[in-house]
């Protein structure tokens, strides 16, 4: 076994303590995780605790990065598994964190879609065909997606779409009108019936407003 000669706290904004075994740096470790296994000068470890320690270290930065991913705005369980596994955390460590972070509320595919669909539905409103595949692409299954998606009201969402685009469309030429908006409301994803819909409806308030 080896034994501790040193603690030193790292110059890192991260609170990482390097240590030293028989008098050479041997690896750093998050201070809390020093803390919790109450590391002193003089102790010594064996290969096992050196492991545990390192798994340890290696579940907090996990834990730490996750948690700074699902900061910027709610994640998908399978997004949040692909961006740790791109750091190079251990799938045993991923799991783990996953686990933590689902007991803590941080992680729930179902909140994540609802969140998705909801936050289309207000600022950039798209079909419920367009939705679904979304929510595909970040790795949920059918039975959530199909949850998340009832609320998305396709009739008033292709209006507010529509709206959006009625700067850049002519007041006196309706096969253009037609053919700009179809094709605008048919990349965001509404379908043939609720395209037809909104287009009849603009045109129509447009051609009563001039009048």
């Amino acid at each position: 076994m080896k034994t501790i000669t040193a603690l030193k706290l790292g110059k890192r904004r991260e609170k990482r303590v390097n240590v030293f075994l028989d008098g050479s740096f041997a690896f750093s470790l998050a201070a809390d995780v020093v803390a919790h296994a109450n590391l002193r000068v003089g102790q010594q470890l064996s290969p096992a605790k050196e492991k545990e320690l390192a798994g340890a270290d290696e579940y907090k930065r996990c834990f730490n990065a996750a948690a700074r991913f699902l900061g910027y705005r709610p994640r998908s369980e399978s997004e949040l598994r692909d961006r740790m596994r791109e750091r190079g955390y251990a799938p045993a460590i991923v799991d783990q964190v996953v686990a933590r972070l689902k007991e803590l509320e941080l992680l729930d595919d179902a909140a994540f879609a609802r969140y998705w669909a909801e936050n289309r539905e207000e600022f950039s409103p798209r079909g419920r065909r367009l939705v679904e595949m979304e929510l595909r692409r970040k790795g949920l299954d059918r039975e959530t997606i199909e949850h998340a998606v009832a609320v998305v009201d396709e009739d008033a969402g292709a209006i507010r779409a529509a709206e959006k685009k009625l700067g850049s469309l002519p007041a006196d030429d309706y096969d253009v009108f037609r053919r700009r908006l179809w094709a605008y409301l048919g990349r965001r994803g509404f379908d043939y019936e609720t395209i037809n819909r909104t287009i009849e409806k603009i045109w129509k308030e447009k051609q009563d407003n001039k009048n």
